[in-house]
């Protein structure tokens, strides 16, 4: 059994940002490991297009700056290139091509048992990602779908559906995306099924980053922020009521309660008000070519795209140690510790965006890490 004194399960930005700080701040050379081949393969694996929606001069990682020549909102290519160099550059260990199956505590170790034999670490933190597995609901009938079915996470671009009749499943950013890129004069017809109404916010306001304001929302009271989102997005997109489903919940509260991210909406109202992108509801179910919707009515499209979300994936991983909630997400995220020597990192979705959230939230989680290590009386080498 190989024997470490901390292991990082996920190589992705959140995984490699709390690393750095253990090696840099607390001379702690933990151990990343990862199911993938490369780090950061969820980013690998996001379709032609897909970039940062927050501003890159405040989404990188601690101790290495996201280059300005990417631009202001980094796409995927350049945020991969960012993430190989980080690794490099702040001189992280990996192991990839490793796929955890289980973490069991023994007394005051915790062990991993992977596909390629067990190790052991006195503290693990698991930031496998809130985009670990596709959520593909099961809807009535869909194994009699005459059309295609895919996931999002098998989009790649919307050169195979030229001339199609594409139907969307999702109003969140990647649906919104998917949906724009197919309707940029490549499908026949393009419709996004809408069962959560999105909390719409632009890009930017008067050439600032919205995310510029993030940090400030999220300190005022939840009713507050609230009311003044929604008179600013009445601002930005004017009335959106006769083409969009308005959500009856307030955009902060949603984050907060659901995890109902905020989606980039200058394009997507532009191309709803045009009919370039027709709204229809949420499907029900599939009856052979047809796609039941939930207010009674069919569509008949060649392809479905379900931009319907992911699942942490943590159930047989860790769902037998009591540290999940009934969603199976992490019942303590970031600050405290799930259990002794137990932690998870990065499943939360916070107004300001998963990235900022990963730096910050790495110093305090590298510190609790140290601390516990030097209680559980577990000296570690000075870095060299």
């Amino acid at each position: 059994m190989r024997d470490e004194r901390v292991i990082i399960v996920g190589a992705g930005p959140c995984g490699l940002a709390i690393a750095r700080q253990l090696n840099h701040e607390q001379h702690i050379d933990a151990l990343v490991v990862d199911r993938a081949d490369t780090p950061a393969a969820s980013w690998r694996n996001r379709y032609d297009g897909f970039r940062l929606n927050t501003c890159g001069f405040w989404s990188h990682l601690p101790g290495q700056h996201i280059p300005r020549r990417y631009g202001r909102w980094p796409e995927r290519d350049d945020m991969v290139n960012y993430f190989d160099d980080y690794v490099r550059r702040q001189r992280l260990r990996l192991a990839l091509g490793v796929t955890v199956r289980r973490i069991d505590a023994e007394q005051s170790r915790w062990v991993l048992t992977t596909d390629s034999g067990e190790l052991s670490a006195h503290a693990v933190i698991v930031a496998t990602g809130n985009y670990h597995t596709p959520a593909l609901p099961s809807w009535p009938g869909a194994d009699t779908f005459a059309g295609k079915l895919l996931h999002a996470a098998d989009y790649r671009n919307s050169r195979p559906f030229s001339g199609q009749d594409v139907l969307v499943v999702g109003a969140g950013n990647s649906a919104t995306d998917i949906a724009l890129q197919l309707s940029d004069g490549v499908a026949d017809r393009v419709r996004m099924a809408v069962r959560k109404p999105p909390h719409l916010v632009p890009r930017a306001v008067a050439g600032v980053p919205v995310d510029a304001f993030a940090a400030v929302f999220s300190r005022m009271p939840v009713p507050l922020l609230d009311q003044a989102a929604k008179l600013m997005q009445r601002l930005w997109f004017g009335d959106v009521a006769d083409d969009l489903p308005v959500p009856g919940r307030g955009i902060y509260a949603s984050l907060l309660d659901d995890d109902h991210v905020p989606t980039i909406g200058d394009e997507l109202t532009r191309r709803v008000k045009t009919r370039r992108i027709e709204i229809v509801a949420a499907v029900q179910a599939f009856d052979d070519g047809r796609v039941l919707l939930t207010d009674g009515t069919a569509v008949t499209p060649d392809v479905v795209v379900a931009a319907t979300g992911y699942r942490q994936g943590l159930e047989a991983i860790v769902g037998h140690l009591g540290v999940l909630d009934e969603a199976g997400k992490p019942a303590a995220n970031g600050l405290p510790s799930a259990a002794p020597g137990l932690w998870f990192a990065g499943y939360d979705e916070p107004l300001i965006g998963p990235m900022q959230s990963f730096r910050l939230q790495a110093s305090p989680i590298a510190t609790d890490v140290a601390g516990y290590l030097a209680d559980a009386l577990l000296p570690y080498p000075a870095k060299p």
